[in-house]
């Protein structure tokens, strides 16, 4: 059973102990909603001062990013790749942290609410599986720290997809 921890210490702690949970609610299970399920979960209450976190999955037949698991209001279900924050990432697979969303080219509103945002590129063996995105209500709420403890939590995940 999971059970809602208190999370402190430095960032690089609390980021350690998240990472550590996902590996403990992922260990032994095969499949990759259930596990993409649980890493939104599992962020979305390990994270404040966020308003939508969850994945995006990229379906080679449309070459297009797909609405996944996530935490969150309802979200747009299409992302062609290299548009928006998350497209861009996919297609360029780079993680981009994004002070400002309103000042990114092309960037799709999905929640009007949205004021900053970070998105990760889910890429195993070369190919790519898609993006986490995780957006802010607050401008500059996502740094560098961030950006390097969130790759090492996607690294993880990318272990059991």
């Amino acid at each position: 059973m999971f059970q809602a921890e208190k999370y402190q210490g430095s960032k690089k702690d609390k980021y350690g102990l998240v990472t550590k949970q996902l590996r403990a609610l992922l260990e032994d299970e095969p499949n990759k909603i259930a596990n993409l399920s649980n890493a939104s979960a599992l962020l979305n209450q390990f994270l404040d001062r966020i308003n939508w976190v969850g994945f995006y999955l990229f379906e080679q037949e449309s070459s297009q990013l797909v609405l996944g698991p996530f935490q969150g209001l309802p979200a747009c279900v299409r992302i062609p790749l290299g548009r928006g924050v998350c497209g861009t990432s996919a297609s360029e697979r780079k993680t981009f942290v994004v002070e400002d969303v309103h000042s990114f080219p092309g960037h799709i509103a999905c929640d009007a609410a949205s004021q900053s945002e970070i998105v990760i590129p889910l890429v195993k063996d070369g190919n790519l599986i898609g993006v986490l995105d995780i957006d802010s209500p607050e401008k500059s709420r996502f740094d560098e720290e961030d950006k390097q403890y969130l790759e090492a939590f996607t690294e993880e995940l990318l272990k059991h997809l």
